[in-house]
């Protein structure tokens, strides 16, 4: 067996142990043990015979799917804990992995932070338990982000198709039409502030999150993975289409300079100074219970193109389910998983407001068909379903993206508090996230 060197990777507080053997690279090795199997039989035998299980997650649809499930399976205890959502549960399940106790059965990771545990084989490859079978089941954006070199490790429990939010209100008061592209989206920017001075399009005070799904929809491909070998290049054409587009809206003080989740994010939301939201199909639950005031102010449409006549999106957020690789119980942890995931669960959740990746749900005349008071009574599910299914599965993130995202605003940042053209600051992101990688044991084409 190949010895595998372990470095540290250190991200927002995180500690991830990667194995960068040759095992870790995607390749096979004959004296590796073969990908664990679990059968239907195996399922139902530890469904009959019942037990407990622990889930992390944040999630809080998922505390009616723990009931749901211990009630059609009697002999069944779900542990639901939340250790903290992101960052925080992934510090938490690292250190349990890292002692090797309390880890959890099942744990939610978000999609751009599945490579950091992907790599090091630290969750279980679901192969094995046939979770290919389930692959139409979702949209594509969603799917591509559990797989990693030739292995499925999660199911998708939501996702965050992009849409434009917009305040229908303010848009009617200063006669702007909804932008169908960025190039008019950046005249309605320039009209707004021109007629008002203390309004603006949208906020952007730099998020990485935010900037890699724009580089997305743009066609942008910056991250190429292959097991430990990754390429880093943000000055393919995507990206450029991307910062020439949103260097005009910095350079003429277009977008107020407030940080998201703020409150002065929340203010500006509700008094009508930020007039759009380019974000996650999960977003009307938040601007319902955090700008309740705006109820009835705000619309939703597709999100703005780069290319007229074009239909392309991106996600923007979204997590799965995950049996870590130390966790126990794997056939009663699967069979909730898969309920919750692509089972019962499922609605259950759509119920509670979360929004699916699975795609039965996406274009069912019931999922669409919902009417948001918040938004007017529009049925707004159709925009973020057709917007679920334009969304490319190509897209790859970093195995080390928690990290990389971490010193966005210490890189890439420098473009929205100074002169740093957005192109140069993103290339200051690339050095850093190239440095790092370096330091850690990958190799990193140039």
């Amino acid at each position: 067996m190949h010895k595998h060197s372990r470095r540290l990777l250190r991200g927002i507080g995180l500690v991830c142990a990667l194995a960068l053997g040759a095992t870790a690279c995607g390749g096979s090795n004959s004296s590796e043990p073969d990908a664990k199997t679990v059968s239907e039989a195996d399922i139902s035998a530890a469904l009959k015979k019942g037990g407990t299980i622990t889930v992390w997650a944040w999630e809080p649809t998922l505390k009616q799917v723990a009931a749901d499930f211990e009630k059609e399976h009697p002999g069944v205890r779900v542990n639901l804990v939340n250790a903290g959502t992101g960052n925080d549960q992934y510090k938490a399940l690292q250190n349990a992995i890292s002692a090797k106790k309390g880890v959890p059965d099942v744990a939610q990771v978000e999609y751009y932070a599945m490579g950091q545990y992907t790599l090091t084989k630290q969750l279980t490859d679901l192969t094995g338990f046939g979770a290919a079978k389930l692959a139409a089941q979702y949209s594509p954006g969603p799917w591509k982000g559990v797989k990693a070199g030739g292995g499925i490790y999660g199911l998708p429990m939501d996702s965050g198709p992009m849409a434009l939010f917009y305040n229908k209100k303010v848009f009617d008061r200063y006669h702007l039409t909804v932008p169908t592209t960025w190039d008019e989206y950046v005249d309605a920017a320039r009209a707004l502030h021109k007629a008002n001075p203390k309004a603006y399009i949208t906020n952007d005070a730099g998020d990485a999150g935010f900037t890699t799904s724009m580089l997305w929809q743009a066609g942008s491909r910056p991250y190429k993975v292959d097991g430990t070998k990754v390429r880093i290049d943000f000055s393919d054409p995507g990206a450029k289409k991307y910062t020439a587009t949103w260097q005009k809206l910095l350079d003429e003080k277009l977008v107020a300079p407030v940080t998201s989740w703020s409150d002065d994010w929340y203010k500006g939301l509700g008094d009508g100074t930020i007039a759009t939201l380019a974000i996650g199909a999960w977003m009307p639950a938040n601007l319902a219970s955090g700008v309740k005031d705006a109820a009835g102010d705000w619309r939703v449409a597709p999100l703005p193109q780069w290319r007229a006549g074009a239909h392309d999106s991106s996600e923007n957020g979204g997590s799965a389910l995950t049996l870590p690789e130390l966790g126990r119980n794997e056939a009663l942890a699967y069979a909730f998983v898969r309920y919750a995931d692509s089972g019962k669960g499922v609605d259950t959740r759509v119920k509670g407001g979360a929004f699916p990746a699975t795609t039965a749900q996406l274009t069912s005349k019931t999922f669409q068909d919902v009417r948001f008071p918040y938004f007017g009574g529009q049925q707004a599910n159709k925009i973020f379903a057709e917007s679920a299914a334009n969304v490319s599965g190509t897209w790859s993130y970093l195995p080390y993206q928690v990290y990389a995202n971490s010193v966005f605003n210490d890189t890439a940042g420098k473009a929205y508090v100074s002169r740093t053209k957005l192109a140069d600051a993103l290339k200051t992101w690339q050095d850093a996230s190239v440095k790092y990688g370096e330091e850690q044991g990958f190799t990193v084409e140039k």
